[in-house]
C-alpha cells in the first residue's frame, strides 16, 4: 500500500509537471493581467516572506502550505501560525491568515490555512451617477486551504492542497477550485542539502455570477417599455505557476547556522522569477534573513512598460523563537519587501509549535 501510494504521488506530479511545461515556459508579460485570483500570488506568512520566497525547497511548518506542501511533514505534533500583512503600507490594503497543522500518524501530516485579503472599500459609481456619490463597497475575498502530505523515507517528502477561492461583493461571487502538489528532497551528511519542486494553482477556470450583472435598459424601438438585460462574465484562468528550488545549510559547531537558498519561478501569466536569499540562525532562537528577487525590468522605472512589478525585489526579515517547555515554542516574525510608490509591504506573525 505504501509503495502504491508513493507510486500514485510521483506519476500525478509528473503528469501535471509534463502538462503543464507546454503553458508555464511560454508564460510572457504580454499575458500579465488576463489571470484572476492573482491574491493566491500573495505570500501571507512573515518567515518566508523576509528572504523573498528564496526557502521554498527548505521550508517547514503552516509556511509550507502556501509555499511548498511537502515541507508540512516536518511537524512533530501540532504547528499553529498566525499573521497580519499591510499590503503596499498607505494603501489601505491589508490580509489576516490563521493556520494549524497536526500529525496524524507516523508519516502523515494535514493541516489547513485561511487567508482573508480586504482590498478596503471602494466608490461605488454607475453610469448615470460617475461622482462617486452613491457611498462604497467593499469586496471580500477568501482562500481556504486544505493540506495533506506524506514522508516516505527519511529524504522524501511529497503532498498536496485543495484550495477553495472565493470572491465576492454583495451582488456577485465567484467561486473555484485549484490544486497545489509539491515535493522535497533532503540529503547531505547532516540533512543539510535541499531540493524542491512544486505546482501551484493548477484548476479549472472561474466565473463571475449573480445579481450585479444584470441591468435595466429602455431600447428606442421599445416605446418605452423597460428590459432587463444579463452580462455574460467571460471565464478567468488561475495565476499557474511552477517552481524548482535549492538550499543549502551551513552548520557550525557553536549552534550558529547560514543557509543560502533560492529558486527558480516560471509564471504561466507574468514573467518568470528567480529568488535568491540568506538565512543565518543563533541556535534556532535568533533568526534573520534576506532575499532578492530578480525579474526582467524590476529595476526599471514602475511608470514604464518594462517594468510591471510593483516590487523592488528586496525582502528582509527576523524571527526570534522561545521555548516554553520542554515541547512547546513560540515564535515572532517580522518581514518587509520594499516597494515602488508605497511604503513597502509589511507582515508580522505568531507561531505556537508544539
Amino acid at each position: 500500500m505504501k509503495k502504491l501510494f508513493k507510486s500514485i504521488v510521483i506519476v500525478s506530479l509528473t503528469i501535471l509537471v509534463l502538462g503543464f511545461s507546454n503553458t508555464a515556459f511560454a508564460g510572457n508579460k504580454d499575458r500579465s493581467g488576463q489571470a484572476g485570483a492573482t491574491e493566491l500570488l500573495i505570500n501571507p506568512w512573515a518567515s518566508s516572506a523576509g528572504w523573498g520566497n528564496a526557502g521554498m525547497s527548505s521550508i517547514h511548518g503552516v509556511e509550507a502550505i502556501w509555499s511548498n506542501v511537502a515541507g508540512i511533514t516536518a511537524t512533530n505534533s501540532l504547528d499553529l501560525n498566525f499573521s497580519y500583512t499591510d499590503w503596499l503600507a498607505g494603501s489601505g490594503v491589508n490580509a489576516y491568515s490563521f493556520g494549524f497543522l497536526a500529525r496524524i500518524s507516523e508519516s502523515v501530516v494535514a493541516g489547513l490555512y485561511v487567508m482573508s485579503f480586504n482590498p478596503g472599500e471602494i466608490e461605488r459609481t454607475t453610469t448615470q451617477n460617475p461622482d462617486m456619490t452613491l457611498g462604497t463597497f467593499k469586496p471580500s475575498l477568501m482562500n481556504i486551504n486544505i493540506a495533506v502530505a506524506k514522508s516516505f523515507s527519511n529524504s522524501i517528502h511529497a503532498g498536496f492542497v485543495l484550495k477553495i477561492i472565493s470572491e465576492s461583493i454583495a451582488d456577485m461571487t465567484g467561486t473555484g477550485v485549484a490544486l497545489d502538489a509539491g515535493i522535497q528532497y533532503v540529503t547531505g551528511i547532516t540533512d543539510n542539502i535541499h531540493f524542491g519542486i512544486t505546482l501551484k494553482n493548477i484548476g479549472p477556470t472561474v466565473k463571475y455570477s449573480g445579481d450585479g450583472l444584470v441591468f435595466k435598459s429602455q431600447p428606442d424601438s421599445f416605446l418605452g417599455s423597460e428590459l432587463t438585460v444579463i452580462h455574460r462574465a467571460d471565464q478567468f484562468e488561475l495565476p499557474t505557476q511552477l517552481a524548482i528550488a535549492a538550499a543549502y545549510d551551513f552548520n557550525f559547531t557553536n549552534g550558529c547556522r547560514l543557509t543560502a537558498a533560492g529558486n527558480f519561478t516560471s509564471n504561466s501569466f507574468s514573467k518568470d522569477q528567480v529568488a535568491l536569499g540568506l538565512e543565518a540562525s543563533y541556535k534556532d532562537i535568533v533568526i534573520i534573513r534576506g532575499g532578492y528577487l530578480l525579474e526582467s525590468g524590476i529595476w526599471g522605472d514602475i511608470e514604464t512598460e518594462q517594468c510591471t512589478n510593483v516590487n523592488t525585489g528586496l525582502s528582509l526579515g527576523a524571527s526570534l523563537q522561545a521555548p516554553l517547555s520542554d515541547k512547546m515554542r513560540v515564535s515572532v516574525d517580522y518581514s518587509y519587501q520594499d516597494t515602488h510608490h508605497w511604503n513597502g509591504t509589511h507582515t508580522v506573525g505568531a507561531r505556537i509549535i508544539f
